[in-house]
């Protein structure tokens, strides 16, 4: 017996909106190591940053409350040279106001742990750039919030990947420095950035050890 055509075309409209969804998974699956390296691989000189000194920077631009301040489509950037190095763009979901990485973000931290132990990746060192959208939160409430998510994923790959701390300098620029200028409040202004950042330093060679005496031949008595 047949369905009455109303029931398949429900069916078939069902199915439709399944396939849909499955394809808009795909879309935001985790990326793969490959991308990854792909984005970081890029390296030609090192950016002239003093890190301490930005990060004092950070803090204290957010905290200054400025009369004719051009807002945030408008603002400066905090550190334009970031621009120049290479970088990946990473989704990672935190829960809300705090550095506390969701399930579904982990698959997207193992891949950039796999990526940083990639064998052309090995001689280099990177960022971990924290940034918050513009919201209902103070600048400076989002510039400490930045800089703790920064900090969260790289104790992630330290304790959990086993990354070389002397390879990871985490940042957070809160809303001082927005990928989307255009959009303040756009989720992509919420997105943390892997930048490669200068090669480490070569380690001078190990002096050889000093050969073993030889021994004196025994005296006859």
């Amino acid at each position: 017996m047949r369905a009455p055509r109303h029931i398949m075309t429900g069916a078939a409209v069902a199915l439709g909106l399944a396939l849909l969804a499955g394809t808009a998974g795909a879309q935001t699956s985790a990326p793969t190591r490959d991308e990854i390296v792909s984005k970081l691989n890029r390296f030609e000189e090192a950016a002239e940053l003093d890190l301490p000194a930005l990060k004092q920077q950070v803090m204290e631009r957010a905290k200054t409350r400025i009369k004719n301040d051009p807002g945030p489509v408008n603002r400066p950037l905090i550190a334009p040279d970031l621009a120049k190095l290479p970088a990946f763009n990473a989704q990672i979901q935190f829960d809300t106001d705090t550095p506390i990485i969701q399930p579904a973000s982990y698959q997207t931290v193992g891949r950039i742990a796999d990526a940083l132990v990639h064998s052309s990746l090995l001689p280099y060192t990177f960022l971990i750039v924290g940034h918050v959208e513009s919201n209902s939160k103070t600048r400076e409430a989002n510039a400490i919030l930045s800089q703790r998510r920064a900090d969260a994923i790289r104790d992630v790959l330290v304790n959990t990947f086993k990354i070389s701390t002397k390879r990871l300098h985490p940042i957070g620029l809160g809303e001082e420095q927005l990928l989307d200028r255009a959009k303040p409040t756009s989720p992509v202004n919420g997105q943390l950035q892997i930048l490669t950042y200068a090669k480490l330093p070569e380690e001078a060679p190990r002096p050889a050890a000093p050969a073993p005496a030889a021994k004196k031949p025994a005296r006859k008595h």
